[in-house]
């Protein structure tokens, strides 16, 4: 049997709108994700190198939040605090050398305070040393795929080897939110007090309203005013990251502006959903000929609020597919193909089983194949 790809194209989509304008930042360096839809909205200098100052605590965090559900430490562990922790300056949680921390008391002195003594607390409880969390630190970013993310400290301080992209903090924050959903609550804390020092979460987007529950501002001489964000309206939610903003002012505007034209500007569309037949793929020497495809799950698409022409949705799949055929096996890629947006791809699985034909079966689908191959002129050619 010889197999080749077939494509096939279901339908198109026309959308028409009041044309959808692409959001011109004025930060360093920036990216918005559609998370629901796995979508980039928009994307400036995304994978440049740049210094990330405290917004690289999330990949401290990260490491941190790892521990946690590996066991090897639990909320009520105490760290102890060392003179080195004490001494780093900077944003910090107030801490005293000698105490005793848990380990909840530190996520919030480092999501809501920005304290560097915590990280250094934290690092140095976990590894021996800070130079050594750092190290776990860029090895880990590498099997993330944040190939332009290294790390010289835990805090964000300013260090050569202290770099991260756009694209990499996203993608961390990505990570935070899908894979720890009974930590990321501690993002939209908009306060915590510690030895009688009550500080106020820095992120200027949680008190407006607009569905923002996190992440990490960060800010330095060199890397200028930066946001890590994320927000969810409805069934959306968005991550972005900008950096390179001139103040606090300009920082909390640019986050609020981009937040809303991520948006105001996109709307999810249902297309089909999870068990709905799509289509069919034919069937090599199996009990029937062809057999349904069915949404793996539900499949929407985000499409701007723009006069596009065409939505292209289109099946691939290498067949005919060879019995024996089990429900549920992974036959064909359904792709959408939006304009100015890009593609998304999605599973289409077998709706049912499918066996083995019977020998006579087989006998007559290898001579309905011979006979097509003679009518083609393939069983002459050499």
């Amino acid at each position: 049997m010889k197999s080749f790809y077939k494509i096939i194209t279901i339908f198109i989509i026309t959308l028409l709108a009041s044309p959808v304008n692409a959001f011109d930042t004025i930060a360093r360096s920036a990216m918005v994700i559609d998370q629901t839809t796995g979508t980039i909205l928009m994307a400036k200098d995304a994978d440049r190198r740049v210094p990330p100052a405290s917004m690289s605590k999330l990949m401290t965090l990260f490491m941190l939040f790892e521990a946690l559900r590996d066991e090897r430490i639990a909320m009520d562990t105490e760290f102890l605090v060392s003179e080195r922790a004490t001494k780093i300056g900077g944003s910090t949680m107030f801490l005293r050398e000698g105490e005793r921390v848990s380990v909840r008391d530190l996520i919030q002195g480092i999501i809501v305070q920005s304290g560097n003594d915590a990280c250094i607390t934290v690092a140095e409880n976990i590894a021996g040393t800070e130079t050594a969390f750092a190290d776990q630190m860029t090895k880990r970013a590498i099997e993330l795929g944040m190939n332009n993310s290294s790390f010289g400290n835990s805090t964000g301080w300013p260090d050569p080897l202290q770099r991260m992209s756009a694209r990499d903090l996203v993608t961390i924050a990505n990570i935070i939110i899908t894979e720890f959903p009974n930590y990321y609550p501690f993002f939209a804390q908009t306060s915590f007090t510690w030895d009688g020092v009550k500080q106020n979460n820095r992120n200027p987007l949680l008190p407006l309203g607009i569905g923002a529950d996190g992440l990490k501002t960060g800010h330095t001489n060199e890397a200028g005013y930066g946001l890590v964000g994320s927000a969810r309206q409805g069934q959306r939610r968005i991550i972005f990251m900008i950096t390179g903003l001139e103040s606090k002012a300009a920082r909390a505007n640019e986050a609020e502006k981009l937040t809303n034209w991520a948006f105001r500007q996109f709307v999810i569309k249902d297309l089909f959903k999870k068990d709905e037949v799509i289509s069919k793929a034919d069937v090599w020497l199996g009990e029937d000929k062809t057999i349904d495809l069915i949404a793996e799950d539900n499949i929407s698409g985000l499409f701007p609020l723009g006069s596009l022409k065409n939505v292209d949705i289109e099946i691939n799949y290498k067949g005919p597919i060879a019995a024996p055929i089990k429900k549920g096996d992974r036959i064909a890629i359904l792709t959408v193909n939006t304009p100015n947006i890009g593609k998304s791809e999605h599973h289409l699985v077998a709706s049912k089983d499918v066996a083995s034909g019977s020998i006579l079966n087989k006998i007559l689908a290898s001579a309905e194949l011979l006979g097509r191959k003679a009518i083609s002129g393939q069983l002459w050619a050499n």
